[in-house]
């Protein structure tokens, strides 16, 4: 691996007399009144790491190869006191977004292990959205075609390791409490489409400060024995700190943050004494002598370990064995859509001057606009400082949370079908009047094919671009000719791909969509399918609160915090207000199903919020298609994996010089001979290890894979 290892430097701990009374008096707390049943898991779903098309991007020359660090499912089940009353379980996945044949298969397997208990009613599966994690997993064409088709790999990694991390959750359901705590994080985004979001009403832009959601809130679950387990926190900012250039998987700054949060708080329950020994956790320094002793290292030749605890076993295990339920950080998605971390603004690579601020352009060039994060152009830098942002803030709330979560469990769930759904406008809502219209079938527009700055897109696409040009609208035409009456419908889209209209070889998007509300007492969450701007968001929150409030008598309140997951239980793109799809942005031209898709959300909230608020029952909806067994995949496998004659898996080909000196921050570089990772995907373990020289001249374990 050729970067250097860096260590996240956590707030400063509290005395360990001071630490060790809250943690008791905590559980004390959570034992008397423990009002639910809780449980978290956690499980690898890193999937191949070499040679897989990345997810998020749609850059096909951006592969897998090799791993910055491995990625997550973390979950947590809530269950009504006793176990035999309602219960909800959510699963934030280091993913890009949640995938239906995932979904479908993941619920087929938990039926198959606990009949009737979780279904697709009280099982959300959410995604952070990072952009560098293996692709191939979806079922719809479109989300496919860079990644030649579906990935099985990907796919089975995803699954097994949801299923692992709710079955973890499961077994380690005990009686304790959640506290509720929210905050702003003022420094870790901004918003990348700001010409959309001024089209919005200035009268409803000026009742919000910033023209992104800077709130986190955080859940904090605390077990009535043993203490704090878990903490799952919603913040709105994309998973693209990590370039399209970026080839390591990754969690970008959502997976980073959480395993920050993990190593912290894991720390401070460990044993002391495995924790001298480990010497693992990031933040931990080294004795001086020990340094000193491994400043000059001799070389075997790449002789094989014969131990294979040093080998194979995962470093964080050896802290996670001391102590009773290994701590879960999660650091979930909200209504990311117009959201970037790339916070120093989008500037031209030809003149260093700030992009066209409506087309995001650079001499009309789109490919030559780029946003820059805080450690521009260090992907790692940058990521490392947006992760530690939300990791310190999510600490601040841990710390401070004192709104306990009382009341019942609750949801709703509904499959609609949004290619065309009637749809009655409100009176005081945008271009209507109170009249009534439709969805459209899916489409993507120019604005699409231009990317962001996040991401640009090629061939002189733009952001912003409502008419469109003969020669792409012929290419096309070439997939599939829309209809006149779609072109109608998706007006002022110009439509480039009339995805949900193709059907060949399967479906190319989305038409059915899942749309979910869970309740955890006084909060409510909202599972989207799709990446919200952050006004869309808004004002969805805002329907569904009213609703809840005017339907309940009492149950539901000012006090009720409502809150966004974005990117949960399948994908269906992106979903902008009326006014900004007007403008057509990436965004805008990302909302499949016309300029009325947001008001359709609304409706559809809105009815299974008032079923929630009158304890009603909905309408199941129309079953989404399961494509998998219509998936087809033409990702070569790996043909040859040897070594030249002579030569064996693990010898080194380029070794540290003898005699070589490092000091923190340098790069030590070794090459040698390895397999191909696809032909074993180390889940659970990891394919490198740095071990150090101890005191007493043993050589122990203290870096994998998995650290950042």
């Amino acid at each position: 691996m050729d970067r250097p290892w860096r260590a996240c430097t956590p707030p400063p701990p509290l005395p360990c007399a001071i630490a060790v009374f809250l943690a008791v008096f905590q559980a004390a707390l959570a034992d008397s009144a423990s009002n639910f049943l809780i449980g978290v898991g956690s499980y690898d779903i890193t999937g191949p790491a070499a040679d897989v098309n990345m997810m998020g991007y749609a850059n096909p020359s951006q592969r897998t190869a090799g791993i910055h660090f491995r990625l997550r499912a973390r979950s947590f089940i809530v269950a009504e006191a006793g176990g035999d009353g309602k219960r909800v379980v959510f699963v934030n996945l280091d993913a890009c977004m949640a995938s239906q044949a995932v979904t479908i298969t993941v619920l087929e397997r938990l039926k198959a292990r606990y009949g009737k208990l979780y279904n697709e009613r009280n099982v959300a599966i959410s995604g952070t959205h990072t952009h560098s994690g293996p692709g191939g997993y979806l079922q719809y064409v479109l989300y496919i075609v860079t990644s030649l088709g579906f990935v099985r790999q990907s796919f089975d990694a995803l699954v097994d390791g949801i299923e692992r991390s709710i079955v973890q959750a499961h077994e380690n359901l005990r009686p304790g409490t959640i506290l509720i705590s929210i905050g702003d994080l003022l420094n870790a985004s901004i918003n990348r489409s700001p010409s959309a979001y001024l089209n919005n009403p200035p009268e409803e832009r000026a009742r919000y400060q910033y023209n992104t959601d800077k709130e986190m809130t955080l859940l904090k679950f605390i077990d009535a024995e043993w203490g704090p387990v878990g903490a799952f926190s919603w913040f709105a900012v994309h998973g693209t700190s990590m370039s399209r250039s970026n080839s390591l998987i990754s969690g970008d700054n959502k997976g980073a943050a959480a395993r920050f949060m993990e190593d912290w708080q894991n720390e401070k329950l460990a044993v002391r004494s495995v924790t001298q020994e480990a010497q693992s956790v990031q933040g931990v320094d080294f004795d001086e002598n020990l340094l000193e002793s491994v400043t000059v290292l001799e070389t075997d030749g790449g002789d094989h370990n014969t131990n294979q605890f040093h080998a194979m076993h995962r470093i964080r295990s050896l802290l996670q064995d001391t102590v009773s339920s290994p701590f879960v950080a999660a650091f979930c998605q909200s209504n990311v859509g117009d959201t970037t971390p790339n916070i120093l603004g989008a500037f031209c690579l030809d003149t260093g001057l700030p992009c066209d601020f409506n087309h995001s352009t650079c001499n009309g060039k789109n490919e030559l606009c780029i946003g820059q994060g805080p450690a521009y152009p260090d992907d790692f830098g940058s990521t490392k400082i947006i992760a530690e942002r939300q990791f310190k803030k999510a600490v601040d709330l841990f710390q401070t949370a004192s709104e306990k979560l009382v009341g019942s469990l609750d949801y709703r769930h509904e499959y609609v079908d949004f290619s065309n759904l009637e749809v009655a406008l409100s009176p005081k809502g945008p271009g209507n009047g109170g009249e009534l219209t439709t969805t459209c079938p899916a489409a993507v527009g120019f604005g699409f094919a231009a990317g962001t700055t996040d991401g640009p897109g090629a061939f002189n696409f733009k952001q912003g671009d409502n008419q469109g040009n003969a020669f792409w609208r012929m290419v096309g035409k070439l997939l599939k000719a829309p209809t006149r009456q779609q072109v109608e419908c998706q007006k002022p889209k110009p439509i480039l791909i009339d995805t949900g209209e193709m059907s060949t070889p399967y479906a190319w998007a989305p038409a059915i969509l899942p749309i979910q509300i869970l309740r955890l007492g006084q909060l409510v969450i909202l599972c989207v399918p799709a990446e919200f701007t952050t006004m869309a968001g808004r004002r969805l929150r805002e329907a569904v609160k009213e609703t809840l409030i005017t339907n309940s008598n009492g149950m539901f309140t000012n006090e009720t915090h409502v809150i966004i997951a974005g990117l949960t239980n399948t994908y269906s793109q992106y979903v902008t207000t009326f006014e900004e799809y007007q403008v057509q942005r990436y965004e805008g031209a990302s909302t499949l199903y016309g300029p009325h898709t947001l008001s359709a959300y609304k409706q559809e909230f809105t009815k299974l919020a008032a079923a929630m608020a009158q304890d009603a029952s909905v309408d199941p909806g129309p079953l989404p298609p399961n494509l998998l067994a219509k998936q087809i995949g033409l990702l070569p496998g790996v043909v040859v994996d040897s070594t030249p004659f002579n030569k064996k898996f693990g010898d080194v080909v380029k070794d540290v010089p003898v005699n070589s000196s490092f000091k923190t921050g340098d790069v030590v570089s070794v090459t040698f001979w390895s397999a191909c990772p696809r032909n074993d995907l180390f889940t659970e373990r990891t394919f490198s290890l740095v071990e150090a020289l101890d005191a007493g001249a043993i050589w122990k374990p203290v870096y994998d894979d998995d650290d950042f």
